[in-house]
């Protein structure tokens, strides 16, 4: 579905792109039309004025009266040298007398000059009728209408066809990584279990607690990518969870990573709130941005994590003082890292957009190069659990 509404994206914009450069063309056949229609009307207008003259020109002056000829769209009449109207069938006044075919607006007049001494006393036959140009407008639309759809459907069959290679090519790239991250797993989790159960029986080696902090580095991309593949799959329950405790569980979890680089990580909690998300979304969040803090933050130096209620929201706050951020706007795109020296393959703060537009959870980021980045999340819907909770 993603690769059809991808094809018929594109095959819009190829045919806007088109049909704008087609529109050139077009105008000028428009007016091209327009000019041939003009000529037609002009002709028609010529040939109204010969069957008036000859049917005064066949008219028996012995004959009682003459019978003017009428026409259904066609207005007509006869004037004097001065202008002045002998016989007239028009609704509305002439504004010049010349010989020729003229246009006023919407109407379209043909002047004949009569020679003298015949027609009544006339000098002029004025014939009127209303140009309109529908027909026109009508063959121009239908035209625009029938390329704009031929370019969009040849647009689509063809994007789909070029991009079906890719797509097949796509599709084995995504099983591989389905499966390259779901072998991943499982070596993660024994060398973790296994450092576990040594550090239980013996005493605490640092080799071994560096190890396990690189696989939890290790565990947070594998996380990250199994919610990128599974997150439009599956449907994540959402459930009450109180944050003092989940974002404790998080920071003892990342801990041995912080330990790695010197960094100690100071935890101020002056309430405790309760949310309705998923644990699955919510656990992506909050590891990503300590995990983020820990990887740009100088060594020996600290991260502060509070939370706080001002002014009915509810406030969690990720403060590092590290490297900082160069670009804001561009954190979140996929795949881009600032410092490509860090690891990672730049998804994490893609995922955390992601949730927390969906969560209607606000962001604001406060970023200094070389000074640090603060991360604070802003719920605005919570339920509070106590007015202090114990650090």
């Amino acid at each position: 579905m993603k690769d059809n509404n991808h094809s018929a994206k594109y095959a819009l914009i190829y045919t806007s792109l088109v049909s704008i450069i087609l529109l050139t063309p077009l105008f000028f056949y428009f007016i091209y039309m327009k000019n041939i229609h003009a000529i037609q009307n002009e002709l028609l207008l010529k040939e109204k004025s010969l069957l008036v003259i000859k049917a005064i020109q066949e008219y028996n002056s012995n004959e009682e009266y003459f019978e003017y000829p009428r026409f259904k769209t066609f207005q007509s009449g006869l004037y004097n040298e001065k202008f002045e109207p002998i016989f007239t069938l028009l609704d509305s006044d002439i504004n010049y007398f010349k010989d020729g075919y003229h246009l006023d607006g919407n109407d379209a007049y043909l002047i004949v000059k009569l020679p003298p001494g015949r027609y009544f006393g006339a000098r002029y036959l004025i014939v009127k009728n209303i140009l309109s140009f529908a027909e026109v407008y009508e063959k121009t639309f239908l035209i625009l209408f029938s390329i704009i759809i031929l370019v969009f459907i040849l647009s689509l069959i063809f994007l789909q066809t070029f991009a079906e290679p890719f797509k097949r090519m796509n599709e084995t790239l995504d099983n591989f990584i389905k499966d390259s991250v779901h072998e991943i797993n499982t070596p993660l989790s024994i060398i973790n279990v296994n450092i576990d159960l040594y550090n239980r029986k013996n005493e605490p080696n640092k080799y071994l607690n560096r190890m396990k902090a690189a696989s939890k580095v290790l565990s947070n991309i594998y996380n990250d990518m199994d919610y990128l593949i599974k997150h439009d799959k599956l449907d994540y329950e959402e459930e009450a969870i109180e944050l003092v405790p989940f974002i404790k569980e998080r920071i003892d979890y990342f801990s041995e990573v912080a330990n790695m680089k010197n960094i100690i990580i100071h935890s101020a909690f002056d309430c405790n709130v309760q949310v309705t998300m998923s644990a699955k979304k919510l656990q992506r969040v909050v590891d990503n941005t300590i995990s983020n803090a820990i990887k740009y933050s100088y060594d020996n130096s600290k991260i502060d994590i509070s939370l706080y209620i001002h002014e009915e929201a509810c406030y969690l706050s990720f403060r590092d003082y590290g490297v900082g951020i160069e670009d804001v706007n561009k954190i979140f795109s996929r795949y881009y890292r600032e410092d490509t020296n860090k690891g990672g393959f730049g998804i994490g703060l893609n995922i955390v957009k992601s949730i927390i537009v969906e969560a209607g959870i606000d962001l604001r980021i406060d970023s200094t190069p070389k000074v640090g980045s603060e991360f604070l999340y802003i719920f605005s819907e919570f339920t509070s659990l106590s007015e202090k909770t114990a650090q």
